[in-house]
């Protein structure tokens, strides 16, 4: 498992070949290390929407509810 700081309250956990996103403490995006994306369904605050835009930098992802996301941890 690896923790990587990406700037103001966005952080990186890479685990399992997969990635897991995190605005503030709460995780939002992942990837499955095989190419697919997944963002959150639920709504945040707009600094938490931004973040996920720039982690998604434009690509596709797969909406799911956050509890696939507080699963992943």
């Amino acid at each position: 498992m690896k923790l990587q700081n990406m700037g103001s309250n966005k952080t990186k956990l890479i685990k399992d070949n997969c990635e897991i996103f995190f605005s503030y403490n709460t995780p939002v995006v992942a990837t499955d290390g095989q190419g697919r994306w997944f963002v959150t369904n639920k709504k945040w605050s707009v600094t938490t929407s931004k973040h996920i835009n720039q982690f998604l930098g434009g690509m596709i992802a797969e909406r799911r509810d956050q509890s696939f996301f507080d699963n992943l941890l």
